[in-house]
């Protein structure tokens, strides 16, 4: 039994190609012959077994819609079949070419490691990782979507285009978002734009459509409020793209002004490992917080350029090496390696993203005892905030840069916070300029993302002198003025030992009142400068009255003790110009108090 089915055409259109002949046999599925219109081709397709009876048409036929195009003899057609059903419209042009899917999948194949084996070794005999290792270890499983993974360097007037997909992947850079820290907090706090510099292509240079991917994935971050991790390894500018004619300069590029627009709207972090030049290192420079392997070299010039400029013929290993950067506070944390550095961003970025639920701490009573029984006598501070943090959770950072005071991040029950620091074990606690400025920038930054911070003060105030001044002490210090008055989060300030002058208003973020409490422990100490200072100087004339050293001498210490005692933190306390003094003990309990929530 057959049944005859006819096949019209669906609309009006051009028969752009015939696929069988009169009396064939066909199979259901086959296509039978392929329609375009509106650049839009259709295949006509045999939805049973059967013989071709019938063709009225050939390829570059004009049809209209409704016109018999061909008639089939069907095996035992479906029963009920309505002789006039339009055919199905899906299947293979042909089961032997490779749909779009897979010419897809091959394309984006070749910008993976697997299929760039030699660049990847390279960098593996260097101790590297790829990007896209940095990219697994950063992100977590399954979470990152890519934009502009197809890109290719702008350089397909000189160089074989097939050549340039696997060898110029990304055009150098991977970019797009991925969720961070997904099993510590909640989901929606963890999406992040990501920006890794791919060194493996082009010495990571930055060429014509890199710094459009830049751009894109910029622009998306600030539009989506989403923090930015970018690893910025690569030797600055490219000057080999080719197919862009109409550009002589390079200067009108926005990538700068897009990645330093974002400065105070999201937090952005920069991780470098290997050479870091020119673009890249203003990249770097311009972050928020920066990250740095030991086998860093970050600069803003690179070997060419600086010989070019006829200043010297310099390794690149001999240009800003990361011990340097590191003193010089260009770099805010030093990292062993890249697991490493990836280790530390993490945990930057989850300051930034909120409060855990699970926390644990040290015993609080040993703070009772941390302090030495001679006022003189140092002891260690980072052990202090160590104590005070829940555990695991003090990340110290620019430790090698204003060591004067300590900068880091910390946790309270969970709830991160920004701890500024005094350290006696550095010119007695005494603010010098690299310290000044180094404190102002954390507060600023604090204060930019809504991160309450706690001030832990044991200062004899500014360092003084003529050589100090030289290095501009005036202007650099009094930053921190500027910083402390347009501070909206909650400051906590406890006073350990010495709250000494200028130096001690500055931690303070500009007097005792400002903080939203501002405590003491038993040991505290107050002045408008040094007890010694302010004993040799306001009793000048009664000191050089006395003839006889050991006199004058009996004469200081008893005025010293009458000054220490006005200055204790219980009788400063009873004048109001603090709001507590407190046991030791007890300072978690009052910082979290002072957080509020």
């Amino acid at each position: 039994m057959s049944q005859t089915r006819h096949f019209p055409a669906p609309m009006t259109s051009i028969v752009i190609s015939l696929h069988v002949s009169l009396g064939d046999l066909v199979e259901a599925g086959q296509t039978l012959l392929v329609l375009e219109a509106m650049k839009v081709q259709t295949p006509i397709v045999a939805p049973n077994a059967g013989t071709v009876s019938r063709i009225n048409v050939s390829p570059g036929s004009m049809v209209e819609e409704g016109t018999l195009l061909l008639e089939i003899r069907e095996i035992q057609p479906p029963k009920d079949s309505p002789a006039e059903e339009l055919p199905s419209q899906q299947g293979k042009l042909n089961a032997n070419e490779p749909i779009p899917l897979e010419q897809v999948q091959s394309r984006l194949a070749k910008t993976l490691d697997s299929a760039r084996q030699e660049a990847i070794a390279k960098r593996h005999r260097k101790g590297y990782r790829s990007a896209r290792e940095n990219l697994a270890d950063l992100c977590d499983p399954d979470s990152f979507i890519e934009y502009g993974q197809l890109a290719v360097a702008a350089q397909r007037q000189r160089r074989d285009y097939e050549e340039l997909q696997s060898a110029t992947a990304a055009d150098g850079v991977i970019t797009g978002i991925g969720t961070i820290n997904s099993k510590q907090m909640e989901y929606t706090r963890t999406q992040a734009a990501i920006v890794i510099n791919d060194y493996s292509v082009l010495a990571g240079t930055q060429g014509y459509f890199h710094h459009q991917k830049l751009d894109r994935i910029l622009a998306i971050a600030e539009s989506q409020t989403l923090p930015v991790i970018m690893y910025t390894e690569g030797g600055g500018g490219r000057p080999g793209d080719t197919d862009i004619t109409t550009a002589s300069s390079s200067l009108n590029c926005q990538s700068f002004t897009t990645w330093a627009r974002l400065s105070g709207v999201v937090p952005r972090i920069a991780v470098n490992n290997g050479y870091c030049f020119a673009g890249n290192a203003a990249l770097f420079g311009a972050a928020d917080i920066t990250i740095a392997t030991q086998t860093s070299w970050i600069g803003m010039a690179g070997p060419a350029m600086i010989e070019g400029g006829g200043l010297g013929t310099f390794k690149p290993t001999e240009i800003g090496p990361t011990d340097t950067q590191a003193r010089n506070g260009s770099i805010d944390l030093v990292a062993q390696d890249e697991a490493h550095a990836t280790h530390l961003a993490k945990q930057v970025l989850s300051y930034f993203q909120g409060p855990l639920s699970e926390w644990e701490c040290a015993d609080q009573e040993q703070l009772r005892h941390i302090l030495p029984e001679d006022r003189r006598f140092v002891y260690n501070m980072r052990e202090v905030i160590t104590i005070l943090a829940d555990r695991e959770t003090f990340l110290e950072v620019r430790s090698a840069y204003g060591g004067a005071i300590i900068t880091g991040f910390m946790r309270i029950e969970g709830r991160p916070l920004g701890v500024l620091a005094s350290d006696c074990n550095n010119l007695g606690g005494a603010i010098d300029v690299d310290a000044g400025e180094k404190a102002a920038h954390f507060i600023q930054l604090c204060n930019t993302f809504g991160m309450p911070l706690l001030s832990l003060c044991d200062t004899p105030g500014f360092m003084v002198g003529p050589q100090h001044e030289e290095l501009g002490a005036v202007r650099r210090l009094s930053s921190l003025f500027v910083a402390g008055a347009k501070i909206t989060v909650p400051l906590i300030a406890i006073i350990l030992r010495k709250c000494y002058g200028l130096g001690a208003q500055a931690l303070l973020g500009g007097s005792t009142m400002n903080p939203s409490y501002t405590v003491a422990w038993p040991s505290a100490e107050f002045g408008a400068m040094g007890l010694e200072g302010a004993v040799r100087l306001g009793f000048k004339k009664e000191l050089e009255a006395e003839a006889d050293p050991q006199a004058r001498q009996a004469l200081f210490e008893q005025l010293l003790a009458q000054q220490y005692a006005r200055g204790q933190a219980v009788e400063v306390a009873t004048l109001l110009e603090i709001d507590a003094v407190i046991d030791p003990a007890d300072s978690r309990r009052v910082i979290l108090a002072g957080l509020g929530h």
